[in-house]
């Protein structure tokens, strides 16, 4: 299968990338920068010239493609509105791009926010609908257009998809806890925060892209749900630091954007994907990854 990959050279699509290609398929890669084209180019990929707000060449993508993995997003925190109005545009691209071919179409998403407080589950639909909901809505705008002939997929990853070089939420965290000398979490400590190794992830792309059904759901949840305390204590051991709780008003100091994620409790069960797709978590755990000490030798603020 010729696939059409954004965010090949990012820190899921490039763990996914190998997944595709081991199983034969032909990897084509969206490339912004002369640097993203060069790592793509050294893997083996296809490269196509682009940006997620070059529409025109991410439907010519599409249709030289036999299917799509929507891995790219503009993380800008300084502008999520506008990242969010981005992606809406290329969910609706890519649909018209596929329209009644029963080409698939997989889309990043995630299950921070799904369900609070209780364990979402894959039945479970998204509460982020329309153009201004986070991320734009895309994921329920891209699950609609199996009305129109697409197998859109939704891949909804646990908000930690951690692993040796991360520089997402946990390496966040650690950076905070580097700046402020502490190492800190919300309330008691007790909200779960669900994870995923990197390269179960990708693993569990690749499955999706051959076996999930048109409107169906994913969950790249490994542990349904990791105590923030026990992350807290975790950083504190490896920066060396105090461990202890921060005040719901002084989160937004301490934290910055992250508080308003870390304080959810989002357990999230992964136990119908694991059975629809054959999927089984093999890698290292969140707290593994963090005892490894990897993430105190290249931690970010």
């Amino acid at each position: 299968m010729r696939v059409f990959v954004t965010g090949a050279s990012g820190w899921i699509g490039s763990a996914v990338v190998p997944e595709l290609q081991a199983a034969g398929h032909q990897v084509v890669g969206l490339a912004r920068s002369d640097a993203a084209a060069a790592r793509l180019e050294a893997a083996g990929v296809e490269v196509r010239r682009g940006s997620l707000d070059d529409l025109d060449s991410l439907r010519a993508g599409a249709e030289d493609a036999d299917g799509v993995i929507h891995l790219g997003f503009k993380h800008d925190f300084s502008d999520y509105a506008g990242a969010g109005r981005t992606e809406r545009a290329v969910v609706e691209a890519f649909g018209e791009a596929l329209a009644g071919s029963d080409r698939p179409l997989l889309l990043a998403s995630g299950v921070a926010m799904l369900a609070p407080g209780r364990v979402a589950t894959e039945l479970d639909a998204t509460t982020a609908v329309g153009p201004d909901a986070p991320r734009g809505g895309s994921e329920a705008l891209a699950l609609g257009l199996v009305d129109r002939g697409v197998r859109s997929v939704a891949l909804r990853f646990a908000p930690t998809v951690h692993g040796e070089g991360d520089h997402g939420f946990l390496a966040t965290l650690v950076g905070i806890a580097r700046t402020t000398g502490r190492s800190g979490y919300l309330g008691d400590g007790s909200n779960r925060w669900p994870a995923v190794h990197r390269s179960d992830a990708a693993r569990m792309v690749r499955l999706a892209l051959g076996a999930a059904p048109a409107g169906s759901v994913v969950h790249g949840v490994g542990e349904e749900g990791v105590p923030t305390r026990v992350i807290a204590e975790a950083i504190g051991r490896g920066l060396d630091v105090p461990v202890g709780p921060v005040a719901a008003e002084d989160a937004a100091a301490h934290f910055g954007w992250i508080g308003a994620f870390f304080g959810v409790d989002a357990p999230t069960s992964s136990a119908l994907t694991q059975e629809r797709l054959g999927w089984t978590p093999t890698g290292p755990s969140l707290l593994d990854d963090l005892e490894a000490g990897h993430y105190f030798r290249t931690a970010v603020g």
